[in-house]
């Protein structure tokens, strides 16, 4: 299966978690956020200018920077 990063998404589109980048306690901010492998995340919008992201993420709504969901590898598919 293909491979993305989460700020690569598109509207719609669906992927799972296959890894999160080192990057200390963002890394650990994001896997509190419930971002850890396997999970199941939906793209629903990008703001106007392209940043932020907001995300479905285990029936709650996320809103990420480009920054920050660069740092999330999914498969997508």
């Amino acid at each position: 299966m293909p491979e993305k990063r989460l700020n690569q998404m598109e509207r719609g589109e669906r992927g799972r978690v296959i890894g999160i980048s080192p990057c200390g306690s963002l890394r650990r901010r994001l896997m509190d956020m419930g971002i850890v492998r396997g999970a199941e995340i939906e793209m629903v919008r990008r703001a106007p200018l392209g940043d932020p992201v907001e995300f479905i993420l285990r029936g709650y709504n996320l809103t990420l920077r480009g920054g920050e969901a660069a740092n999330v590898l999914l498969e997508v598919g």
